[in-house]
């Protein structure tokens, strides 16, 4: 008998990101980062950031930083749980909420993470199918359940919902937590953080990765009742009391700060996103009407994976999911406008071969 421990490590299916290339000058559209440079208040933050500070832990209740989101969202930060990105405090969300005998439920193609941190933590689940045309159903989640989370624009689709179609989920789901995913929101979207007022049970998870432009700091965050809030701190602190560094909290607080910025870059980001679905538009594809900062898109007389290897091989990096219903679609983020004149180019190069 060898290696009997092997039997107790994890088998789990990982989450798997968009690719990371190490190639030089390629234009990089599959990971739906900002093309746009962080704030300059927040570089202005790292660049005066008092180095000797890190010998001492960070405030684990990042104060300074609840504050600042509080101030920008009218609640108050006991209504504010921030962590490493949005996907580290989903994860806590999971881990504080979902402990049920019943399944927790969500769409059928949506972030490819909920069904990871189901395995990890041993939740159940179930999803309900979106519609032909990519759309949830709210009527759908009326059945008893252990939990709801639905994105909200919808990845990868891009598609977002009003409050009217919150409003339902929350009244189908007063004896379950609802966790409403924000992280593209920004880009077009609606935003139920003011239902958080109305509904102890729900959760709005936000990130600083897509609309600020700083996924590589890892800074995420979450506004809902100080009775879900109260959980999520208990559950953080019962693993790691220090989960954000005090330089994410410096440069996170410059963030919000600049609202001038933030505004500036969503909006140059939502402009480019209209030209380039009308001009893929033109080009024969179907294009969802998007909140995202990424399209989604078809053409039923090509083949999307060879369109994608074809682009790829051009240094042209965009998202291609083998799944079923959306193996013949692709995410593709919005760069800046010379980034995506690149793309259009390419594309227009794999249409005449």
């Amino acid at each position: 008998m060898e290696n009997l421990w092997k039997n107790n490590l994890r088998k789990i299916e990982p989450y798997v990101p968009g690719e990371q290339s190490k190639e030089q000058n390629i234009v990089k559209l599959n990971a739906n980062e900002n093309p746009y440079p962080p704030s300059p208040k927040a570089i202005e933050a790292l660049n005066s950031f008092n180095c000797n500070s890190l010998r001492l832990y960070p405030d684990a209740n990042a104060s300074k930083l609840k504050q600042a989101l509080a101030d920008y969202y009218n609640v108050t930060p006991k209504n504010i749980f921030v962590g490493n990105g949005s996907d580290d405090v989903i994860a806590i969300a999971f881990q504080s909420f979902f402990n049920g005998k019943l399944p927790i439920v969500y769409p059928d193609l949506t972030y490819s993470f909920y069904p990871v941190w189901c395995s990890l933590f041993n939740i159940p689940y179930k999803t309900y199918p979106v519609g032909e045309d990519f759309r949830i159903n709210p009527d759908d989640y009326k059945e008893a359940n252990g939990g709801v989370v639905i994105p909200n624009p919808n990845a990868p689709t891009s598609i977002g919902e009003g409050l009217d179609f919150v409003e339902k989920i929350m009244n189908y789901n007063r004896d379950s937590v609802v966790i409403i995913d924000e992280a593209y929101v920004d880009f077009g979207g609606v935003s139920s953080v003011e239902l958080t007022k109305k509904y102890e049970n729900l959760l709005v998870t936000g990130t600083f990765s897509k609309s600020r432009s700083l996924a590589g700091l890892r800074l995420g965050f979450a506004i809902g009742s100080e009775s879900l809030i109260t959980v999520m701190e208990a559950v953080k602190n019962s693993y790691n009391s220090y989960t954000v560094d005090s330089l994410a909290m410096e440069m996170g607080t410059a963030s919000i700060l600049d609202r001038e910025y933030f505004d500036s870059t969503c909006k140059k980001i939502i402009a480019t996103r209209e030209r380039v679905t009308k001009e893929m538009r033109s080009l024969g594809f179907t294009v969802l009407d998007s909140s995202a900062n990424f399209i989604f898109a078809t053409r039923d007389d090509l083949s999307i994976k060879d369109m994608f290897e074809y682009l790829k091989a051009r240094k042209v990096f965009i998202r291609y999911f083998s799944l079923p219903r959306i193996d013949n679609y692709v995410r593709i983020s919005i760069g800046t406008d010379e980034e995506m004149d690149i793309f259009l180019t390419e594309l227009r190069g794999y249409l005449k071969k």
